[in-house]
């Protein structure tokens, strides 16, 4: 039999272990032209991290010879040995090694090392790769083509998109500068009603919180979503803290109804409440800003035990019963004329600082229209009259911030801000209790985030647990 022949069992081997869900390897052993031992991958099914098909077949072969030298054998496998199978190889003096597909991963016969070609060694076994490789590569490709199709769909399965909602694709969100951090999904909160909720959350590995540790929450604004946090969350882990940052539903990752009625203050305030509930935060520090700080500092009230500091930025309570700000009112003529406005052109605008990747990053989660509901919807959601959604919770959470919060504030303002500047900063610091002199950074807008880090180490050194 010739080499594409023994290569062809091995092949058979690699078949057998797909079908029970291990990596598609296979290896036949052979002595004087018989076969007498085969192998296949197994380490999910033997809990074995060693059970390389390679291994299995060497193991089986030493079992029938009653050696563990194998002078005059020959093994054939379907991929290149990694270093622990090319060490077992050497180890049992092996004569010859075979391959199909290369592994340019961990292959150690070439691709990353050559365990085979060192001299210093005191056996060389003879190698030679590339017998049926294309063979080998499809079937080691169909596998992990259809893993990757079964795991896309078990995702659709745990969180099924709505009829009326879009997703936008994960494609979009690929390589975006200074966001590292992998995605985690709600999608069974009652106020979501199936929705899917996307949200960062970091500084939990170690499963076990220190006593010491706060909770930052993070909460966006319009048309923002999590990666505006991407400055701070860095500090805030580096000293030990945990890091939660959602996007609300029609923004970042999250699903996105159709229809801008969707939207309303109550609605998103509901999940915000829900969330917090879900995953039973403690000892937060609310970091707000915009409509982060329109619904957000309406929950401490529900929950005061949960909270233990606010970082407020450029954002206010709207009551009803206190005129909005012009700057407000100008945005919100701009987006009711402009709908389809250019939200990387904006970022751009107001933070000359950062680069076109970054500010595209804020495009991501609007390729199209049919994604941008609640960037049109939002600007008339700010309650404006006091029978407003929303607008007796915010007159209520202004009582509780004057009266009864007992937590820390700090207040950091970007100056340049013409929709929630200084001006309305001072206004909502005089709302909450026990609000120091506010950080006022001087070149920064709207986005005060995207000059986050000095804020981070400020509030760093404010916030204690």
């Amino acid at each position: 039999m010739s080499d594409a022949d023994f290569m062809q069992l091995a092949l058979a081997q690699a078949r057998e272990a797909a079908t029970v869900g291990e990596v598609p390897v296979g290896a036949v052993l052979v002595r004087r032209g018989q076969v007498i031992a085969t192998g296949r991958n197994a380490p999910i099914d033997g809990h074995d991290p060693t059970a390389h098909a390679e291994i299995v077949a060497l193991r089986a072969a030493a079992q029938v010879l009653g050696n563990y030298r194998l002078d005059d054998c020959e093994l054939y496998v379907t991929l290149e040995p990694c270093a622990m199978c090319s060490g077992a190889m050497l180890h049992a003096r092996l004569k010859r090694v075979v391959f199909g597909a290369p592994d340019p991963k961990t292959g150690a016969a070439g691709s990353v090392v050559n365990l085979f070609a060192q001299p210093r060694l005191n056996h060389q076994t003879e190698w030679q790769g590339g017998v049926l490789a294309d063979e080998c590569a499809a079937l080691l490709q169909d596998f992990f083509r259809q893993r990757r199709a079964d795991q896309r769909a078990e995702a659709r399965q745990a969180h099924p998109l709505r009829e009326d909602a879009l997703r936008t694709p994960e494609a979009a969100f690929v390589d975006l500068p200074g966001f590292p951090w992998p995605p985690h999904y709600l999608s069974d909160l009652p106020a979501l009603a199936g929705l899917r909720l996307h949200y960062l959350d970091e500084g939990t590995s170690t499963g076990l919180a220190r006593t010491d540790q706060l909770t930052y929450l993070c909460l966006h604004g319009n048309p923002a979503w999590s990666y505006l946090y991407r400055k701070m969350i860095p500090l805030f882990l580096q000293a030990g803290h945990r890091v939660l940052a959602p996007d609300l539903i029609g923004f970042g990752k999250s699903d996105k109804p159709k229809k801008d009625s969707f939207h309303s203050f109550s609605r998103h305030r509901q999940v915000l409440l829900e969330l917090v509930e879900r995953l039973d935060l403690k000892s937060i520090v609310l970091v707000v800003q915009d409509w982060g700080g329109l619904l957000g500092l309406t929950l401490p009230m529900a929950a005061p035990g949960r909270y233990q500091g606010l970082l407020v930025m450029n954002t206010t309570l709207a009551t009803g019963d206190v005129p909005l700000s012009a700057g407000f009112l100008a945005w919100r003529e701009m987006c009711a004329k402009n709908p389809e406005f250019d939200v990387a052109r904006l970022f751009a605008r107001g933070n000359p600082q950062m680069n076109a990747d970054e500010c595209q990053a804020y495009n991501a989660p609007f390729p199209d229209q049919g994604h941008r509901a609640a960037l049109r919807a939002f600007p008339a959601l700010v309650p404006e009259l006091e029978d407003a959604d929303g607008a007796a919770i915010s007159r209520q959470a202004r009582e509780f911030l004057r009266e009864r919060w007992a937590g820390q504030t700090l207040m950091a303002v970007g100056a340049q801000d013409p929709v929630l500047g200084l001006p309305v900063m001072r206004a909502l610091q005089a709302d909450i209790r026990g609000c120091g002199e506010p950080m006022v950074l001087a070149q920064a807008g709207h986005f005060v985030q995207e000059h986050g880090q000095a804020i981070a180490e400020r509030a760093l050194r404010f916030f204690r647990a």
